[in-house]
């Protein structure tokens, strides 16, 4: 007889026989954000495979473990028998027992050896492995769309007929899962009506976490592959930025042997949804947790065995806990870094700063409390910035968003979530409420056409309540700008003409002047002449002046036939003062005459710096008029200048 002594962790095999009674919490996305189970794993998990590598035929509860995610602690002998003539290898095809067969699988090796902790990472790939997706194309369509649900066996038989590679077969069971289990929120409140044996969850088409990771370990064995089910605590459903991880935070989910390596995977998270109150699940896939790199998948997921993070230096559970939590969407919409980067942080002299990296430009938002306010953020070519201000002492939830520049259609999903504290409040930096984040001039205005702004910074300061504003026009813009304030009652012609718009070419330039000291919304909107509809909002600017000895006029109201490169000097009040001689001055083209009507009429004249001048005396009039011929042949004129006179 030949005697083979198979050496095995004792801990290990212990750990399995008390894990098969075990059921933990699942972990899901709510709003962009994961959610977990909320349940004890270690005390009341399902039977089923809990080892990553199995014989080819061997049913869930004929297997016995291999390798478990548990420590190194003592060793079990596992005894073959074999006859004194014969080898191991003629006993591939014999039973061992009813039921029961030799691996006929490689036995791969456990994480923590040296080689397996080099996953290289770049920041741009997301995955653990170099892959391409269009050649899953019809894999996944077939996976997804295929009904069978008579037994494991058979959906796996069916499912695999055309998959040729180990990674193919990973991946038909991946898709197939994701697509036709949902998540079991009733379930997740009550232990009684969970069912996570896979025969259970494939029957009943739903499960928590445990249910999932189980059925997709026994369809992983049947198909031949090797795959192990991982537990540990995640960052989830429930979870808040920062908070201490209990056992309210277990979750299940695999790694799975492909090409000499471990790879992650989570069918649970990469299925869709719940809502808020873990009441309602949507299927929504989620390509993120399909052999996500490592790196990438430590954000939220901490194995019990630190070797089953497949990293070069492990994280320790106390820094799992205190690191930022990146979220999928934040890697899915190509952001890189943020700052801070720890999840909790507090108020210098009222304020905080935030800002975050991408390689490409992207929309942000943000809420401090679930509101938009308080806030001043800044786009930029890749990235943003943003300063926050609360007005109340405390700890304040703050949640970034993010969504690609281009289509309407996209929807902005939480990449980060800060808790922040502050100690004292600054009120001079209150923002009126017409203030539309992001503030600013940025990538976005540059694609709709506005070039080379003379301010780009979001805050213009001005000392005596005036200010200009210069873009380059990249497009042939209609522009119409408007003032607002909390603090004043400008009607909405008020709000005009307190800016005066010059066209100078392809320059364009706004001039301010505000009615009083404050901060106020210049907000800025635009459509293309050739459009007949509506104007668009595009962008808008902070104007804060502190004179509280500032009270600047309106300008005067200009007509439909004030035309572009038409350019006011003097006078710029729009209110005139009453039986006076008032000097005008204004730039015009292509007219042949000029006047200005009052209780007489004066004309002006062309001189030779091309401006045309004239005096005009405003005694028993309220209203004066500028008024121009465009064609000598035409004996009418356009009015394009309205002034008002004070009153006695």
């Amino acid at each position: 007889m030949l005697l083979i002594v198979r050496p095995q962790k004792r801990k290990t095999v212990q750990r399995v026989q008390t894990d098969r009674q075990t059921e933990i919490s699942a972990s899901h996305q709510s709003q962009g954000f994961q959610s977990n189970d909320n349940e004890n794993e270690r005390s009341q998990q399902p039977r089923g495979n809990d080892r990553p590598g199995q014989p080819d035929q061997m049913q869930p509860h004929e297997q016995t473990p291999l390798l478990t995610s548990d420590t190194d602690e003592g060793t079990h002998v596992t005894v073959e028998v074999h006859p004194r003539n014969t080898t191991p290898q003629m006993f591939k095809k014999l039973s061992l027992g009813k039921g029961l067969q030799l691996n006929r699988m490689s036995r791969a090796p456990p994480p923590g050896r040296k080689d397996l902790h080099a996953y290289p990472w770049d920041k741009s790939n997301l995955k653990s492995m170099t892959l391409d997706l269009q050649q899953f194309e019809k894999l996944d369509a077939y996976a997804s769309e295929l009904s069978v649900k008579n037994g494991v066996e058979e959906l796996v038989k069916t499912l695999l007929q055309p998959a040729r590679t180990d990674l193919e077969k990973v991946r038909a069971i991946w898709m197939w899962i994701c697509h036709h289990i949902e998540y079991d929120v009733a379930g997740f409140h009550n232990k009684d009506q969970r069912f996570c044996e896979p025969k259970d969850v494939l029957q009943r088409g739903k499960s928590v976490c445990a249910g999932y990771a189980a059925l997709f370990q026994q369809m992983c064995s049947i198909a031949g592959v090797q795959c192990m089910k991982l537990l540990g605590p995640c960052k989830g459903y429930g979870y808040r930025p920062g908070q201490p991880l209990t056992e309210d935070n277990e979750h299940a989910w695999n790694a799975v042997y492909l090409d000499g390596r471990w790879h992650l995977l989570d069918s649970t998270w990469g299925s869709g949804i719940i809502d808020d109150s873990c009441s309602k699940f949507t299927f929504q896939y989620n390509e993120f947790y399909f052999l996500t790199h490592p790196a990438l998948f430590i954000n939220n997921h901490f194995p019990d065995n630190s070797n089953w993070q497949l990293l070069k230096p492990a994280l320790t559970l106390k820094e799992y806990e205190g690191n930022m939590l990146y979220n999928c969407n934040f890697y899915k919409l190509g952001l890189v870094t943020a700052h801070p980067d720890t999840p909790a942080f507090q108020t210098v002299n009222g304020k905080a700063a935030i800002s975050i990296a991408s390689r490409a430009p992207l929309s942000f938002m943000f809420h401090l409390n679930g509101i938009e306010e308080h806030g001043l953020m800044t786009l930029k070519k890749n990235g943003m910035k943003l300063e926050i201000y609360p007005q109340k002492t405390g700890n304040h939830k703050v949640r970034i968003f993010a969504k690609p520049p281009k289509g309407s259609e996209n929807q902005y999903n939480g990449v980060l979530e800060y808790t922040l504290e502050c100690s004292s409040v600054d009120t001079n930096m209150c923002f009126p409420k017409d203030l539309h984040q992001p503030v600013g001039p940025s990538w976005y205005t540059e694609r709709q056409g506005f070039l080379r702004p003379s301010h780009p910074d979001p805050i213009i300061h001005t000392s005596d309540g005036q200010c200009a504003i210069t873009f380059t026009l990249g497009k042939d813009l209609s522009v119409l700008p408007s003032l607002h304030s909390d603090n004043t009652s400008l009607t909405e012609d008020m709000t005009r003409r307190h800016v005066m718009q010059i066209r100078r070419g392809n320059q364009i330039e706004f001039k301010i002047r505000l009615p009083h000291a404050g901060k106020f919304v210049l907000k800025i909107f635009a459509k293309k002449k050739s459009d007949p509809g509506n104007y668009t909002y595009i962008f808008n600017y902070l104007i804060s002046c502190p004179n509280t000895k500032v009270t600047w006029p309106l300008f005067p109201q200009n007509y439909n036939n004030w035309a572009e490169g038409y350019e006011l000097l003097e006078p710029l009040a729009g209110i005139l003062p009453a039986n006076s001689n008032v000097q005008f001055k204004i730039k015009l083209h292509s007219i042949v005459k000029a006047l200005v009507q009052a209780a007489n009429t004066s004309r002006l004249t062309l001189s030779k710096d091309g401006y045309w001048k004239g005096t005009c005396n405003t005694s028993g009039c309220t209203e004066v008029f500028v008024m121009v011929q465009e064609n000598a042949n035409h004996k009418f004129y356009s009015y394009i200048l309205k002034y008002e006179v004070e009153t006695q």
